[in-house]
C-alpha cells in the first residue's frame, strides 16, 4: 500500500499564519502552478502517476507527461504487462552500450499505440517498455530490469529514442535526490521554520557540489569519509596543507 509522505506546509486562505499539511501527490500541481510548462515534457516517478495529475498537466497546463507505471496503478500496469508478455519483436530503439561503476549497461525501448483506446487512464498516446540489461564486469553476471510507462505525447511528435532519453533524464535527477536523502536523511530533518529548511537544503547541495567538482564518482562514500573530520575536509578542499594522508575514493 502506498503511503505518500508529508513534505511540508502550504499557506491557505488570506492569512499567512494559516497553513495545512500536504503530501507529494497534492504538492506537485501547486509547485508547477508557479512555472511556465506549456508545451513542456513533465517526467515523474510512479507516485505521481495519477489521473488527476494527468488531467492537470494536459488539460489545464497544456503540457505532456511521461509517467512510470507500477503497482499503484494496477489495472494500467496489468494491461501493459499483458500486451508485452506475448511480444517477441525487436526493440524499437537500442541505446549505445555504456560502461560505468563497474557495470556494462544496454537500454532498449518498445513503444505502442495499441492501448490508446483501451486503457482508462487519461490522455495516453503511447505506452512503452524499457529494458535495462546490466552486466557486472567482475562477476560477469547479467540481470534485466524492466520498467513500464505511458506518455501523452503521440508517436508523430516523439520517437522511441527521445522517449528513452527523456525517461533516463528523469532518473539522473532522482539520483541527486537519492544522494541527499541517503547522506543527510533530509526527509526526516526537524528544521521546519522560517528560512531554515531552504537554507539547509542549499548548504547540503553546495557541499555535494564541492565533492562532485573534484571528479569523485562515489559521492556517498566520499561524504562518509569526510563526515565529522574537519581536518580531512579542509585538506580535501586544499584549504590546509596536506599534513595527514587524505582519504581517497
Amino acid at each position: 500500500m502506498l503511503h505518500p509522505k508529508k513534505v511540508g506546509t502550504l499557506p491557505v486562505g488570506n492569512g499567512s499564519d494559516r497553513v495545512k499539511q500536504t503530501n507529494e501527490i497534492k504538492f506537485a500541481p501547486k509547485l508547477l502552478d508557479e512555472i511556465a510548462i506549456k508545451g513542456k515534457d513533465i517526467t515523474s516517478d510512479a507516485l505521481h502517476t495519477q489521473k488527476d495529475f494527468a488531467n492537470y498537466l494536459v488539460d489545464e497546463r497544456k503540457a505532456h507527461y511521461f509517467f512510470c507505471v507500477k503497482k499503484n496503478q494496477p489495472t494500467l500496469l496489468e494491461d501493459i504487462e499483458y500486451l508485452y508478455s506475448n511480444y517477441t519483436g525487436p526493440a524499437d530503439y537500442e541505446d549505445a552500450i555504456s560502461i560505468a561503476h563497474g557495470r556494462i549497461e544496454v537500454r532498449r525501448i518498445w513503444t505502442t499505440t495499441e492501448l490508446n483506446d483501451y486503457v482508462t487512464f487519461p490522455h495516453v498516446a503511447q505506452a512503452y517498455k524499457i529494458e535495462r540489461e546490466i552486466t557486472d564486469k567482475k562477476s560477469g553476471e547479467t540481470s534485466l530490469e524492466i520498467a513500464y510507462g505511458v506518455t501523452s505525447k503521440s508517436a508523430s511528435d516523439i520517437c522511441p529514442q527521445k522517449i528513452l532519453h527523456t525517461v533516463r533524464g528523469h532518473w539522473s535527477v532522482e539520483v541527486s535526490h537519492y544522494i541527499i536523502d541517503w547522506i543527510y536523511d533530509e526527509d526526516r530533518s526537524t528544521i521546519r521554520t522560517g528560512h531554515g529548511p531552504e537554507n539547509m537544503t542549499r548548504l547540503r547541495r553546495f557541499a555535494i557540489g564541492l565533492v562532485k567538482s573534484k571528479g569523485v564518482k562515489n559521492v556517498s562514500k566520499k561524504m562518509r569519509q569526510l563526515n565529522k573530520n574537519t581536518h580531512s575536509v579542509l585538506t580535501y578542499l586544499k584549504i590546509l596543507n596536506n599534513i595527514q594522508t587524505p582519504c581517497r575514493v
